[in-house]
């Protein structure tokens, strides 16, 4: 309350006209910017399967994870998040996707959960991470923090009257830190892998609920023709990715530098290998993870689907 959030410090130093633009646009669904983006899937391909020879197992997902872990670790700027029209750095660096769980009847059965990072994280770090979290909760009986809540909301009277009492605690930053730690949507990225259930890349809606402040959606590979350097036709493969961005916590040139920086590591997966050179933190504001755990000494990365 009065600015004071468990998930986030209120920022200090900012633009006038970034200041301005939540009350302009009070809603996320106000300032949503949508881009799209196609990634060289034969370059991530031979990666993958170069890292599978070496016995890591890593997915595309995990690669696109990373990269944005990468760049929050140089850009922690948009790492930001509007709430009750005030800006805040978010104090910690999650990503949250949704799963399907492995059932014994044969019925399709999903599971939402959010993952932590380390702003120091490699691609290894990711895939450990991920990995750990993808087991936990895939498994039939699984319930995590986030199925707990959404169970206790299956009657319509409880479900209008929490949400309801949500929105109003979450404006005012008094959400109980179990609440926070469960949504999905208090997270600073939303990732959806609609290439495993084979559909195109989507531009997929940001929540007026809760804190997320981009949403990145995986799409099915695409076929296309182009040129090479000689002018000749070759066919060539793309990962297409639908990014929408809530435009209210950076100006249009810093998002700028993120959006090429995401593209270039996505380009370039081995710069993920190791860790930066140095984490920059937004307002001085930090926040450590301890290491996840190793495997057998190699990462066992597991395949997340939408």
């Amino acid at each position: 309350m009065f600015g004071h959030r468990s998930d986030g410090h209120l920022v200090s130093d900012i633009d006038p006209i970034v200041a301005l633009t939540p009350y302009i646009m009070p809603m996320r669904c106000d300032a949503q910017v949508m881009s799209d983006y196609k990634i060289d899937f034969e370059k991530l391909a031979r990666y993958i399967v170069a890292k599978a020879d070496e016995g890591y197992k890593i997915t595309f997902m995990e690669i696109v994870i990373a990269a944005y872990i990468r760049v929050v670790s140089q850009i922690p700027e948009v790492n930001r998040f509007v709430s009750n029209k005030r800006l805040y750095a978010r104090n910690e660096l999650a990503v949250s996707f949704a799963l399907l769980q492995n059932t014994s009847t044969g019925r399709i059965a999903e599971n939402t959960t959010k993952c932590l990072f380390d702003p120091s994280d490699t691609i290894y770090d990711v895939a450990d991470r991920i990995s750990e979290t993808v087991e936990r909760c895939r498994r039939e009986e699984a319930d995590n923090s986030t199925m707990k809540v959404a169970k206790l909301l299956l009657r319509p009277i409880w479900a209008n009257s929490v949400v309801g009492l949500a929105r109003f605690l979450d404006r005012y930053g008094i959400m109980p830190r179990y609440i926070l730690n469960a949504s999905p949507f208090h997270t600073s990225l939303f990732v959806t892998n609609l290439a495993s259930i084979g559909l195109p890349a989507v531009n997929h809606h940001i929540y007026n609920f809760g804190t997320c402040s981009q949403f990145v959606s995986i799409g099915s590979v695409e076929r296309t023709m182009t040129t090479d350097a000689k002018g000749n036709a070759v066919r060539k493969r793309l990962l297409p990715l639908g990014l929408v961005c809530d435009e209210r916590i950076a100006e249009g040139a810093m998002y700028a530098k993120m959006l090429a920086l995401w593209v270039r590591l996505l380009n370039d997966p081995e710069q993920l290998e190791t860790p930066p050179a140095k984490v920059f933190y937004d307002e001085g504001h930090e926040y450590h993870l301890a290491p996840p755990k190793k495997r057998m000494g190699k990462t066992t990365g597991a395949a997340v689907q939408a």
